[in-house]
């Protein structure tokens, strides 16, 4: 099977049911695997990492500049400036810690496509600071990028804005898409076509009832952004698809942990 089938069944497998053991569990690292090296978020080089650690997701965040390139970057300033509001050439003035110039999203997925054959790019479209407009505009822009690029079967989209993943939606009936802000149910999604719910786990914790609803909906459960070893062990023993971390090693180590510990009591 070459990389695109297989990243798009498991698309689908993830689409279809949140109870599968291929699912359970999967590491999402928060804007690329970045802090056990010190590397700049966002950057293809913590992408990169990402990829090489096997991880099953790597998120990272585009906005559109004031000339309307696509970049990533987590903030909506870059160097003290606006990107919304500042041409791409001002902004790639500045180097990133490592030396890297600002990726573009070209460069970004061309990147990810790279010797992957089990990473998900998990894109955040963030919302405009300016406009609801801009902001569906800068993900329609998003979507038919990655299409050009034949990296939508390895992507799927997720946004604090929930009329963007509507207007994505709208454009890719196929598109696997995850809510980010933790204001609706799982049936409230699914009813507008949305693939899964992405939530801080406070509102998990807070709402225990959707975790069991997204299962029997079949939404995809991920959570962000989970860094502490007690919050990773609720989540793993709650079985979400994906858990989004800024320290994928660890988060390894408690995966492996566990399932020893699983291994151990079955044997016994």
């Amino acid at each position: 099977m070459n990389v695109t089938k297989k990243f798009g069944a498991f698309l689908i497998v993830l689409a279809v049911t949140s109870s599968c053991n291929v699912s359970n569990n999967a590491i999402v690292a928060h804007r690329g695997a970045w802090k056990k090296n010190n590397l700049p978020e966002n950057s293809i080089a913590s992408l990169r990492h990402a990829i090489d650690l096997k991880l099953a997701g790597s998120e990272f965040d585009v906005w559109r500049t004031a000339d309307d390139s696509l970049v990533i970057n987590h903030d909506a300033h870059f160097n003290k400036m606006p990107i919304e509001e500042t041409n791409y050439e001002d902004l790639i003035k500045f180097k990133l810690s490592n030396g890297e110039k600002l990726p573009t999203l070209h460069e970004y997925i061309s990147e990810g496509k790279k010797n992957n054959k089990h990473t998900l790019l998990v894109c955040e479209v963030k919302p405009s600071e300016l406009s609801k407009e801009r902001g569906k505009k800068t993900a329609l822009k998003t979507v038919e990028t990655i299409k050009k690029l034949k990296a939508d079967k390895i992507t799927c989209y997720i946004s604090f804005d929930y009329e963007i993943l509507k207007q994505i939606r709208e454009v890719d009936q196929k598109a696997v898409l995850q809510y980010l802000e933790g204001n609706k149910s799982p049936k409230e999604v699914k009813s507008d076509k949305i693939s899964g719910v992405d939530y801080h786990f406070s509102v998990f914790k807070k709402h225990p009832e959707w975790i069991k609803e997204a299962k029997e909906n079949h939404i995809i459960l991920n959570t962000w952004t989970v860094n502490e070893a007690s919050d990773m062990d609720w989540i793993i023993d709650h079985k979400f698809n994906y858990i989004t971390t800024n320290e994928p090693e660890l988060l390894k180590e408690r995966l492996k942990e566990k399932s020893n510990l699983l291994n151990f009591k079955n044997k016994n």
